[in-house]
């Protein structure tokens, strides 16, 4: 049994738009990622440590833990061994409260969690996993109760796959930009609807078995 970890925010627990309800595992993306692994012959398990409003490696000034490095060395430790991380995050660090942030910051808070995985203290003869990046789709015009939080940022955004796959470059990880097979949900600009979850998840499939066929 090979285990995935898959550290997210409210794009990857499955938030429904415009509502505080959530998507069934089946339908939420990393749900159908695991079920489509399984359908080609590998035990695997997909665990999500996913947040509403996490950012990168910002603090929300509201809500306390929503800084993606807090508990992530814990998180490893709790799950390991594990044969792969897949990150994917950076919609909320383009939140009002962070108006300086761009495509670059992200991509930088997204190193730093990169590093802290590599070097979380799991316990000895366990493998460092593989690290996958996913960077998500560009925020498009938000609209409805988030519009006013998320103000400016599909301006702020711009060039958010290559700065991440930049990025990748430098720190030895895979990558996949979700933008070459979604888009931000038509509803509020943010995040994802049903069809965008199976989407994605099933994109997904061939990329990491391929990195689980390595590991």
């Amino acid at each position: 049994m090979q285990h995935v970890l898959v550290y997210g925010d409210s794009l990857s627990w499955g938030i429904v738009p415009h509502t505080r309800k959530r998507l069934p595992f089946d339908e939420r993306w990393p749900g159908v990622l695991e079920n489509r692994v399984k359908e080609l012959g590998y035990q695997v398990r997909i665990t999500e440590d996913c947040l509403n409003g996490r950012r990168t490696v910002w603090e929300d000034p509201f809500k306390p833990g929503r800084n993606g490095l807090t508990g992530l060395a814990q998180s490893m430790e709790r799950n390991s061994p594990l044969a792969l991380v897949m990150l994917m995050l950076g919609t909320n660090d383009f939140q009002f409260s962070h108006p300086h942030n761009n495509a670059w910051s992200a991509a930088q808070g997204v190193a730093t969690l990169v590093r802290e995985i590599r070097k979380a203290p799991i316990e000895p003869g366990m493998p460092v996993p593989p690290i996958l990046v996913i960077c998500p789709p560009m925020t498009t015009a938000p609209q409805g109760p988030l519009a006013q939080k998320f103000s400016g940022a599909e301006k702020r955004c711009v060039g958010l796959a290559e700065a991440y796959a930049a990025m990748c470059a430098e720190e030895n990880c895979h990558f996949f930009d979700a933008a070459s097979v979604i888009t931000g949900s038509g509803s509020d600009g943010i995040h994802l609807d049903p069809e965008q979850h199976l989407a994605l998840g099933n994109a997904l499939v061939g990329v990491v078995a391929t990195v689980l066929a390595v590991v």
